[in-house]
């Protein structure tokens, strides 16, 4: 395993077209309550796991799911990926409290998320 490898999924962010209605969905399936709840973002937390709703697929313009796999060196890895295939969807960004995130595209069209926690 290389030092850049990933730590495992994290986030997965989930677009959405009514808000409060997924919030009610997902509280009934997670058995939590949401820990962050505004009108761009309703975000649970469970088992060391984030699932974020984002109303009409946010500034990202997400249309699927999208998982994020924590990893240790987001440069490093967003370089390996890059170099193995991918394409670059969204390009690295700091999200606030020392969490930096990027999306890649894998040749078959799938986003990969890779997210660093600092």
């Amino acid at each position: 395993m290389t030092a850049t490898a990933a730590k495992g999924i994290k986030t997965v962010l989930h677009p959405v077209s009514d808000l409060a209605a997924a919030t009610a969905l997902y509280t009934a399936l997670l058995g939590v309550p949401p820990q962050i709840e505004g009108t761009y973002y309703v975000g649970f937390e469970i088992d060391g796991h984030h699932i974020g709703l984002v109303p009409d697929g946010g500034p990202q313009a997400i249309t699927t799911p999208v998982i994020y796999w924590e990893v240790p060196d987001i440069e490093s890895r967003l370089a390996e990926l890059t170099a193995a295939g991918a394409r670059v969807k969204q390009a690295l960004r700091d999200v606030g409290q020392g969490r930096r995130v990027a999306e890649v595209i894998d040749p078959d069209g799938n986003i990969l998320g890779l997210l660093q926690d600092r």
